[in-house]
């Protein structure tokens, strides 16, 4: 198992584990539009974000992370983003979970981020655990809000 970078050559299989992850979650997956706004997001001059893909001994990719900078005017640093982390369910114990997360960690203690953040779904007690697992903590305190546009 491996961690490679989100390649345009590697798109379809990106696209396949964000729909396996919405199917997973039980959301609607993204249109074509959306789709669009991802490649071109993600291949800019000035990517919006970044990912990676977990590719197992076959060379078929079985996870992703998608990734951003924040920042913290508190810290005066960076703050690393995980918008998602999935494994395809065939795949978990696998390590690949575990490569991704670290490699994201890394990127953020090198670039000098002083904290990484992410969300879980509530009833995700398996993801739970494994931020938990990794020393992770649960900010009670602090409530999710969104806008749509």
């Amino acid at each position: 198992m491996k961690v490679e970078p989100l390649t345009e050559d590697r798109f379809t299989e990106f696209v396949r584990l964000i729909r396996a992850l919405a199917e997973y979650e039980s959301l609607p997956a993204p249109d074509s539009a959306a789709l669009d706004r991802l490649r071109g997001d993600a291949f800019a001059p000035r990517p919006r974000f970044e990912a990676a893909l977990a590719v197992d001994d076959t060379g078929q990719a079985v996870g992703y992370a998608i990734w951003f900078e924040t920042y913290s005017s508190f810290l005066a640093r960076p703050t690393m983003y995980l918008e998602d982390l999935f494994v395809l369910e065939r795949a978990r114990g696998s390590g690949a979970g575990r490569l991704l997360f670290d490699h994201v960690r890394a990127l953020g203690d090198e670039r000098g981020c002083g904290r990484m953040d992410w969300q879980v779904l509530d009833w995700n007690t398996s993801a739970r655990q494994f931020y938990d697992r990794r020393g992770a903590r649960w900010l009670q305190d602090w409530l999710t809000y969104r806008i749509d546009y």
